[in-house]
This record gives structure tokens, sequence and C-alpha cells, in this order.
């Protein structure tokens, strides 16, 4: 996401009033978490997990550690920065309390994983600054929705929509969403209700702290480890400057350079607030307000048209109408009552599948049979006229539609009480999803009923060779990472064409193209150990893939990053850790005797 390098003015009270709403925020967002063990335990993210891909424009500016103007520079002021922190450094009072909050619900959770406080608000800082510039409420909402580009590809990574704009509201791409930039997807695994309001929203900086310190810790890492915390973070966004960010403000914050900063916004939004006070007495009911009810008066009855304004004694109770057979609607013009009420249609009680309840397709195709239900009664008669049936697509890891690209339709039953959802399509991505029928029954209640669906993925095409995409020489220095990552092309020889969809697996070896390395370059897949093989994800239409970054431990030497597809294809592309280069020592002189004149020294 594209920040804006905007620095805050310098907060010169900072007393009383801040410090207890910082402790109370905390305290009570704290107490109103989830239970203990909700996350523990995650699977690392994997290499094709979006998040880590790139997209956004993250704010890589590093702490300033020259001193303020008029800063003390003090003994014992850290880095000479004088006695409080300036703009860049401060946090804001919504956004402390949300960090502090995550690093109490991870220490719960996730015991053995010790994350900071501060490196969740290192990860604020680079993606958002805090959600400052976006109006930051009380309640952790924003009064503006932090949103990343659409990932269309190019520039940053190409994502196609996994929430059927539920969070991002578009339905084609994707956008990174929050204060700390979740991708879609990515928040359905790993999303986290951080202010106990029944809701996990990664656009409230509560939900969205908690949720990164649960996606931090995933695969069982133990922060206090200088590799799973470079791990960590490398899977948040896969970029050494983003890395180094983020530990830089992460270590400028335990150093005691950061303080509360006033909120932005004003108000709060819809989420409900994150303390645990009394709750506001609500607002009557909209039914009458504003019109000729009650005015906005709370439990005061409205006056009848013709009544007179004569008001009665508040001390005496109302009397009984005289005629105890007065009909039901007095007030109705023409009086008397002489229509009956005519009764209220049966309530549906049942909606039952008709047909298979498993639909199935392949990628790419329509599902040959529509979902179809019949909505009946308590007595098993249809349903009235009219009633409605809303069907809808429930699952975030699904392209299905229906045929005018929408995840929910409304249908009216027949006479028959059935109704028939629009055709479905399976778009291009494999997996299973839920068609969920839902019908209003007695009293507003839901019914619903659900059926499975499978999307069956296209059979994989030939990959009989596969090229490089670029001719770099592979080089890297020991301890750091190939600047390149290599991009390969699945072909399919026998067709002409590229191979799309292929799958392709990379394993290191040793110089002889034959023993698996144990050393040298490696993946990083999100696991705890370095990886020397992997299956990559599918080639795309066009029959590339990218590898994930390479890196390198201590070892020098040539190796070969042996590739092939299941269909034969091979290809051995040579990577070269080069040797760090010492300085040679320059030998002291020897000390040895002075060359004797060639001229003897005369006698005295």
């Amino acid at each position: 996401m594209k920040i804006l390098r905007t620095r805050a003015a310098s907060v010169s009270r900072q007393g009383l009033c801040t410090a207890l709403l910082v402790a109370s925020l905390t305290t009570a967002a704290v107490g109103a978490s989830p239970a203990s063990g909700a996350f523990g335990g995650d699977p690392s993210p994997g290499p094709d997990n979006p998040q880590r891909k790139p997209h956004g424009v993250p704010n890589l500016t590093l702490p300033d550690l020259v001193p303020r103007p008029g800063a003390s520079g003090k003994p014992g002021s850290p880095a000479g920065r004088g006695d409080t922190p300036d703009g860049s450094t401060g946090i804001p009072v919504t956004a402390l309390a949300a960090y502090k909050n995550a690093e109490k619900l991870a220490a719960e959770r996730y015991p053995g994983c010790h994350i900071p406080w501060q490196l969740v608000a290192g990860i604020g800082k680079v993606e958002s600054e805090h959600a400052a510039s976006y109006g930051l409420r009380s309640d952790g909402t924003t009064e503006r929705q932090i949103l990343g580009p659409r990932l269309t590809g190019g520039q940053f990574a190409e994502i196609k929509d996994t929430d059927g704009g539920r969070w991002d509201g578009d339905a084609q791409y994707d956008r990174a969403v929050g204060p700390t930039q979740f991708i879609p997807s990515t928040w359905e695994s790993y999303g986290v209700d951080g202010n106990g309001d029944g809701k996990a929203d990664p656009n409230n900086i509560f939900d969205a702290a908690a949720g990164t310190a649960r996606y931090l810790c995933a695969g069982n890492k133990d922060l206090r480890d200088p590799a799973d915390l470079d791990r960590a973070i490398l899977s948040y966004n896969n970029s050494r400057e983003y890395v180094n960010a983020v530990l830089a403000w992460m270590r400028t914050y335990q150093s005691g350079q950061v303080g509360a900063t006033p909120d932005t916004g004003t108000g709060t939004g819809t989420s409900t607030p994150p303390w645990s006070g009394p709750k506001p007495t609500p607002l009557p009911s909209n039914g009458n307000n504003g019109g000729s009810g009650n005015g906005g008066t709370n439990g005061t009855k409205p006056s009848r048209p013709g009544t007179p304004s004569t008001p009665t004694t508040p001390d005496k109770p109302k009397p009984k109408p005289d005629n105890p057979s007065k009909p039901d609607n007095p007030d109705k013009p023409g009086g008397g009552g002489d229509k009956p009420t005519p009764p209220k249609p049966p309530a549906v009680s049942r909606l039952d599948r008709v047909g298979d309840e498993q639909l199935t397709a392949t990628a790419g195709e329509t599902f040959a049979d529509q979902p179809a239900v019949r909505a009946l009664t308590a007595d098993g008669k249809a349903a009235p006229a009219g009633t409605r049936v809303t069907f809808e697509i429930v699952g975030l890891r699904t392209e299905a539609r229906f045929e005018d690209k929408s995840r929910t339709a409304t249908v009216t039953v027949d006479k028959d009480g059935k109704a028939v959802a629009p055709k479905l399509t399976a778009g291009r991505i494999a997996g299973d999803f839920t068609v969920r029928a839902t019908v209003d029954g007695k009293g507003g209640a839901k019914i619903t009923t659900d059926f499975a669906g499978t999307v069956k993925a296209v059979p994989a095409p030939r990959a009989t060779a596969l090229e490089r995409d670029g001719k770099d020489d592979l080089t890297a220095a020991p301890k750091s990472s190939f600047k390149e990552q290599v991009t390969l092309k699945a072909i399919d020889k026998d067709k002409g064409k590229a191979a799309a969809g292929a799958m392709v697996t990379a394993t290191i070896l040793q110089s002889d193209k034959k023993t698996p390395a144990t050393t040298g370059p490696y993946f990083l897949d999100g696991g705890d150990t370095p990886q020397r093989r992997v299956t990559l994800v599918k080639t795309d239409e066009n029959g590339y893939v990218t590898l994930p970054m390479l890196f390198t431990d201590e070892h020098a030497g040539t190796y070969i990053l042996h590739l092939t597809t299941t269909d034969g294809a091979i290809l051995d592309l040579e990577l070269t850790v080069t040797a760090t280069a010492t300085a040679t020592p320059t030998p002291a002189p020897a000390t040895t005797p002075a060359t004797p004149s060639a001229t003897p020294a005369k006698k005295q």
C-alpha cells in the first residue's frame, strides 16, 4: 500500500489522561478476548501464501537517529534523542493499546512464540503508519478504509479475488486491507477477534494486530531465535529491505523511544468499543423517530389522530372502555371494524433440498446441476406465494459464481414452494465450497440448508521441457540471498506451446549433479528449517512459475539447482556461492643484521 511519508506533530502533553486511557483500553480489550488456545500450533504460511508476495509499497524509512532540535541530549537519553519520542516514534494511543493487547493474547495462546508487542508495532508502522493518517478511532476502526493497490500483476503480485469483495470492496482482484495490510485469503486463515466483539475484522486495529501476532507465530516459531524472527517477517513480505525496516522500528520501540500520541479520528465506528465498562443507553427504535410518532422520545406513546388535547390526570388509572365488544380497529376511518383482519400466511418451517446435495464441475466449466430447494410450512404444505429464498456461495478460496458473476441470488418460490438457483460457473480454482439456501421462518428466524460444491482441477498438460527466463549468473555471498528469483517456463514440445498448470520440483544438489546438498543454498518456505527440495506452485496460463527466494548459509562453493517435471523435463542451473573476501595480512619485515659496507671501516 502506498504510504505517505508524513511526520506527525510532536506531542508535548502526554500526561496522566493518556496513560490512563492506554491502560484502560489494553486491560479491557484483553478482558474481552476469546478463550485461550484458539490459534496455538497454526501451520506456517506456505511459499505460495500471497501475504509474502508484493502487495503494496510499505514505508521503508528507517528511524531517524539524529537528535531532535531542542532535545536535551543529557546522559541516559538513548542515542542522544532527548527525553521524549518525537512524532515519528510516537504511536496513537489506541494503536499502542492494540499492539500490547496482541502481545498478551499471543502469550496466553502461544507461549512458546515470545512475540514482543514492539514487533507488531514495527509491522503497523511500516504498513500504515499505525493507521494515524486514516482517522484512527478509540474503538479501533478508522474514518477511512485502508486499502492497498489492486493486485492485478505488474508492479505487484496478481491475486484474483478471494473474498467476493467482502473486505476490500473489489470482486475482481484482491487488495491488502487494514492497518497491517492483510490479503483477504490470508485473513481467513489467521484472522483474530482481538477486541471481543464477536467479529474478526482486518479493518479494526485490535483485530489486525492480534491477527498479525498469530500469523508471525505460526509454525511453532520462537521469535527469540533470530532465524525464526527473520523467517516470520519474510513470510509477511519477502523483502530484505522490509525485514530491515521492521526490525529497526522494533528495536527503536524496545529502546524506549515510544510514547502514546492522541488518536487522529473522532467518534466511534460500527465496531463494539474495546472496553468492558457500562454500555450507552440504546436510542429509541427508528420505527417512529422523526415522523408523526414519538418524535424521538423514549417510551412515550404517540397521540392518536382525533384524540382531544385535554390531558388526563396522571395519578388516576386509565378507565376501561365502556363497550367491551369494541372492534379491534376503532381508529380506522369508517369505524366499526366491519372487515376482519386477514390472517397471516403460515410461516415457513422447513427447507428441503431437491436433487443431489453434491455439486461437481471441472475448473472453467458450468455446473450441470442447479441447487434447488422446497420451502414448506409446518403442516408440509408449500410455502405461500412471494416467499423468497436466498442462495449464497460460501468460501473465500473459490471462484465459483452464479451466472451473473455474483455470490448471492434471491429467488421466489413457485406454486409448489420450489426455488431454483441460477446456473453456477466453476471458475479457475480447484477446491470445495458451499451453496447455502436461506429463508425467513417464524419470527424472522433463519432456516438454512447447504449444498456441497466441488471444483475439480483441469488435468495438467504435459511439460516436456523447461527454460529459464533470464541469463544473469546466479551468484551470491555466504549468509545472504541471491538477488534474482529464478523464473521458469514449462513447454509442451509435442504441441509447441506453453504448458499451463504444470508441476515443477526444485532440488539443490552438490556440484556432481547427483548428491543432494546438505549445505549451501536453500529455500525458506515458511517452515522451521532450510529446505533444499520444494514442489512449486503450478505454472500460470503462459507456462511461467517463479521460484521462492534462495538464501545461502556460511558454506561457499558451486551447487546445482536441479529442476524437473512429472513428464521428465530436466533443467540444471549452476549456483555459485562466492567465498567471503578477506584481506591478506602483510607480513612484518623480518629483523636482519645490517648489510656490511663494501668498504671496510678504517681503523682508528
